[in-house]
């Protein structure tokens, strides 16, 4: 297994590089999945890394707090894939509270850590972020904006999961005469 050094390197590098290609600007949301488990070698959801996930927050968070980047941490299934936000972040969206609190096994190693560092956080059930990143698998599909653009980051994996980011777009309405600006 990598070092926590390793994995925080390599977290910082693919995030980088998809606020790079999104075009992330200052307020921004971006929806985060991770799998300890699969960071680990494990499978997801059976090997539960409560460090590595902390690892992982720490990176995540202050990358996000330095370019004012808004963070939705992903659930695991067993919270219905709720998600993480600062209380500010879902009030600004209008994305309304539900009452559940992250744990390792239940909600998962990442979303705790999040949870954990954050000033104020609060759980919702939906967002429509402009960008994602999945570690090791994580579906968060569901939490982008309706138009997700797969993107291929030269990273490929943090450890042993595999890294799956998207930016959105505007939807492209009309027919064939419409003009679409870049």
């Amino acid at each position: 297994m990598e070092t926590l050094t390793q994995i925080q390197t390599e977290t910082a590098s693919v995030l980088e590089e998809l606020l790079t290609a999104a075009g992330m600007k200052p307020g921004d949301l971006l929806v985060v999945g991770c799998s300890s488990s699969e960071i680990c070698g494990g499978k997801i959801g059976h090997a539960s890394s409560p460090e590595t996930g902390k690892a992982v927050a720490e990176t995540i968070l202050q990358i996000c707090r330095e370019k004012g980047i808004l963070l939705a941490a992903q659930c695991c299934e067993h919270l219905n894939r709720a998600l993480i936000l600062e209380r500010q972040t879902a009030e600004k969206f209008g994305y309304e509270p539900v009452c559940v609190r992250p744990m390792p096994k239940a909600g998962g190693s990442f979303a705790t850590a999040v949870y954990d560092m954050m000033d104020d956080p609060v759980a919702v059930e939906h967002i429509r972020a402009k960008a994602g990143l999945d570690i090791g698998g994580t579906l968060i599909g569901m939490h982008l904006k309706e138009v997700a653009v797969p993107l291929r980051l030269e990273t490929k994996t943090i450890g042993e999961a595999s890294v799956a980011a998207a930016k959105t777009r505007p939807k492209l309405i009309g027919g064939e005469r419409a003009v679409y600006p870049k």
